[in-house]
Order: structure tokens, then C-alpha cells, then sequence
């Protein structure tokens, strides 16, 4: 049990980080179902009004958490901190629309079984979540920067 403390402080905050990724996923994924009682996601219009108020409550969650528990931000220029992560988030979001475009086209249908858009989705999964955090880290909350 002490081996598991030690190993949890000495990465906690990757820890905490891949943990509040798995709750803003659900959160995504609620908020989704949510939204497909109230619209008719049938309908392009209604799907990408889904799409896009899914991702903004993931991302105004994940800015929360991320701010309260895993970089523990004392910024006080809350709005300049939220414009940094959510622009962050929007350039991650621009490059996994680009890479699930090329990747597929560099794939054969299948892949050991598994569909081409599958191995996509989840190579730009385990991308954009290290450029997530890598931004999260060096761009949005840094330690010791000037308020």
C-alpha cells in the first residue's frame, strides 16, 4: 500500500489528469444523450447543435476540474486562464479533425480486423490527450507564472 501512495504522489498529477479525462468523456457522453431527448439528432442541423453543445460542456468541465484539482490554479485572471485552455482545446480539436481525415487515407479498410476509422479514433484519442495535457501543463496553467 505505501509503494501505491509513493507512486500516486510522485504522479499525481497525471493521475488526476487521466481521471478527470474519464469523467469529462461521461460528462461529454451525458450531456449527449441528454440533448438526443430534447432534439432530433436525426436531422444534420439538430446533430451538430448536439456536437457542438456536447464539446462545450466538455470543455467548460474539463477547464473547471482541471484548473480546481489537477494544476490547482491560483491564477486570478480567470478569463485569460479559460481563453488559453479553451483555445488550446479548439487547436487539439483542429488537429484531430486533420488527422482523422489523413490517417484513414493511409490505412487499408481493415486493420488486423478493426476498422480504418476505428484505429483512427483511437490514435487521435491517445494524441490529443497527451497535447491536452502537454498545453494544459506549458501553455495554460503554468506554476510560478506572474498573475
Amino acid at each position: 500500500m505505501g509503494r501505491i501512495k509513493e507512486l500516486f504522489r510522485k504522479h499525481k498529477e497525471i493521475i488526476l489528469y487521466l481521471i478527470v479525462g474519464v469523467m469529462t468523456t461521461l460528462v461529454c457522453w451525458l450531456s449527449y444523450a441528454g440533448l438526443r431527448l430534447v432534439l432530433d439528432v436525426d436531422n444534420p442541423f439538430w446533430m451538430q447543435v448536439a456536437v457542438v453543445t456536447r464539446w462545450i460542456v466538455g470543455v467548460t468541465f474539463a477547464y473547471v476540474m482541471n484548473r480546481m484539482f489537477v494544476f490547482e490554479s491560483k491564477d486570478p485572471n480567470i478569463p485569460a486562464e479559460a481563453a488559453k485552455f479553451v483555445s488550446a482545446r479548439i487547436t487539439t480539436l483542429l488537429i484531430e479533425m486533420f488527422l482523422m481525415w489523413l490517417i484513414p487515407l493511409c490505412l487499408p479498410q481493415k486493420v488486423f480486423g478493426i476498422s480504418k476509422d476505428w484505429i483512427a479514433t483511437f490514435a487521435c484519442a491517445v494524441i490529443v490527450t497527451i497535447l491536452n495535457y502537454v498545453f494544459s501543463k506549458l501553455l495554460v496553467f503554468r506554476k510560478g507564472k506572474e498573475a
